[in-house]
């Protein structure tokens, strides 16, 4: 398979980002309004959650950063951020959002699968839901551990595994306990009438990947949200996710 072929998702995810961008204007004015750290689909609280009690300030890089909230909370913590995204569209909510909270740090658009910065930039890397699922791990994750220093921590929140193997084709029909789909060989993912691609794998194939790119597991986080908190959004429900993690975060430390 050729090269221009192979990535024809990086093209496919930023037509697909900039059309859905109006839709995370309001999500991402609340976010950078609260200014307390909640993360996924449920909106669960930092204190529950702590993918950010490794963090200790320096240059950080948010990875697929949306409306850049993540990198506005990183900034009230001490960290000097930078927000990269694939969507120019998402990039000009950020920079209005950034204008109407007087909290300013550069945005750039490009690919985390390839990214314009010499090796060990970088302190803290950073994604929810932006390169973790929407980039080849076969490519963001070594690009990750490139620009990271020693000792620098990558954090991550995006899908479970078992959410993947369980969820409908139909985003409107949640999850139920069938398993729909094979883990071995989980890779790159496809849904009927919707042109984005998804990346998940397992977490025997994400550790060898840690492993070959000189990342230490710290942690896996899987995430069950408070029976009080709701979602907007329909492939899961509170139910599901009280059971079982509809959500997992990973910690991982550059050796």
């Amino acid at each position: 398979m050729n090269e221009e072929i192979n990535l024809e998702h990086v093209s496919s995810n930023r037509m697909i980002w900039d059309k859905w961008a109006e839709d995370y204007v309001k999500p991402g004015r609340r976010a950078w309004e609260d200014r307390d750290p909640r993360w996924g689909i449920w909106g669960v609280p930092e204190s529950d959650v702590g993918l950010l009690r490794s963090f200790t300030g320096g240059d950080v890089i948010e990875l697929g950063c949306g409306t850049a909230y993540v990198s506005s909370w990183l900034a009230d913590l001490g960290g000097r951020p930078i927000g990269i995204d694939n969507s120019s569209v998402q990039l000009s909510t950020a920079r209005q959002l950034q204008g109407e909270m007087d909290l300013k740090f550069p945005l750039i658009q490009c690919d985390a699968e390839k990214l314009p910065f010499n090796n060990e930039s970088f302190d803290f890397a950073i994604s929810e839901y932006g390169a973790s699922i929407w980039c080849d791990p076969y490519r963001w994750i070594p690009e990750a551990a490139r620009i990271l220093k020693p000792g620098g921590s990558l954090v991550f929140l995006g899908n479970s595994v078992l959410l993947m193997l369980c969820v409908t084709d139909d985003d409107e029909t949640s999850a139920n306990s069938e398993l729909r789909r094979s883990q071995f060989g989980m890779h790159r993912f496809e849904w009927p009438g919707d042109p984005g691609i998804e990346f998940h794998i397992s977490h025997g194939d994400r550790i060898r990947l840690f492993r070959e790119c000189g990342f230490e597991v710290e942690d896996l986080i899987e995430i069950q949200p408070d029976a009080e908190l709701e979602t907007r959004y329909m492939f899961v429900d509170r139910e599901w996710s009280r059971k079982w993690p509809a959500e997992e975060a990973w910690i991982v430390r550059k050796k």
